[in-house]
């Protein structure tokens, strides 16, 4: 396949051809409830096995409307009575993808498992809450609160509070940006870096790039549509909170890994994000990887091109913490 000059990569093309196949209609065309099923059988059939850990916990924030389940990735066995004298890890705060409607701490643990393991890193899962029954912004307020509520027990969690990351995937992505904004607006503790993988940063520009991909691989333009009308309802598409690239400042931000897929509607949104950060003085690595698609992150046991791609994307964000 080929699409504007692109090759799609052949793996990519294979699993996208055992998706058409399978017979299940697209998540727009479902019950919001049955979507949300099906989706957490994706990274099943894509990912590997999830990888051990010596470690894993979940517990809650306090946030806006109740408590934020979070899930703790423990890349070592956390000591009894952490102390200053013990090597403190760093720390990345995720929040998944899912279009703001579906996706899960669940969906998404083989993921922070991978990320945990080879960052030697504390993952942080944040379960926030979804559209339509929480429409926007109960997402970037739940981001919001679970990134603070993080800092006040990362000493007890053995983490380090001068290397604490924020990132995320699609969604999550735009939620990790838009932490990043309102610490800085608000002077609050400041992310050590935010790792961005495919993310949505504009929710009221059309860019070529949904015409282009927006058909037959994987995130399709009805069903960004569905989300928006479900996650945004009647918002203001340009509110910072749901497209952190209309920011008006956008100087003073962490450090920034920006991922992008070559066949990915989202390609031009997350390029014109770094973009925008480059130029207002913030230092970002900007990696696109032109023959992948949306999603790949979790694809990582199917595709070896997309395995490589994650390799990389964090070993980009381990040099930002280092």
């Amino acid at each position: 396949m080929s699409i504007a000059g692109q090759r799609l990569e052949p793996r990519t093309q294979h699993a996208l051809l055992l998706v058409s196949r399978s017979g299940r209609p697209p998540l727009e065309q479902l019950p919001v409830a049955r979507a949300r099923r099906e989706y957490t059988r994706f990274p099943l059939v894509f990912e590997d096995p999830p990888l051990p850990l010596p470690h894993i916990e979940d517990q809650a924030l306090e946030g806006p409307e109740g408590p934020i389940p979070i899930r703790i990735y423990h890349p070592r066995h956390p000591p009894r009575h952490p102390s200053p004298s013990h090597g403190r890890l760093p720390v990345l705060v995720y929040y998944h993808g899912g279009g703001g409607v579906v996706g899960s701490i669940e969906t998404h643990d083989g993921l922070c498992r991978l990320i945990a393991r080879q960052l030697r890193a504390l993952v942080v899962s944040v379960e926030y809450r979804l559209g339509p029954e929480h429409p926007f912004p109960a997402a970037p307020e739940d981001a919001w609160a679970a990134y603070r509520g993080l800092l006040d027990r990362i000493d007890r969690l053995e983490g380090d509070p001068t290397r604490v990351a924020v990132g995320g995937d699609s969604m999550g992505g735009c939620l990790a940006a838009v932490v990043c904004q309102r610490a800085r607006d608000e002077a609050g503790p400041m992310p050590r870096a935010q790792w961005l993988i495919y993310p949505a940063t504009d929710r009221a520009t059309h860019r070529p790039s949904q015409s282009l991909f927006g058909e037959g691989l994987l995130l399709t333009e009805p069903m960004m549509q569905w989300f928006s009308d479900l996650y945004l309802g009647e918002a203001d598409r340009h509110d910072p909170r749901a497209s952190p690239l209309h920011h008006p400042n956008l100087t003073g931000l962490p450090p920034a890994v920006v991922v992008t897929a070559g066949f990915d509607p989202l390609r031009d949104e997350g390029q014109a994000y770094a973009e925008a950060l480059a130029a207002a003085g913030v230092p970002v690595r900007h990696r696109c990887h032109e023959g992948l698609v949306h999603g790949f992150a979790q694809m990582t046991g199917a595709v070896p091109a997309a395995r490589r791609a994650m390799m990389d994307a964090m070993a980009q964000l381990q040099a930002l913490l280092d």
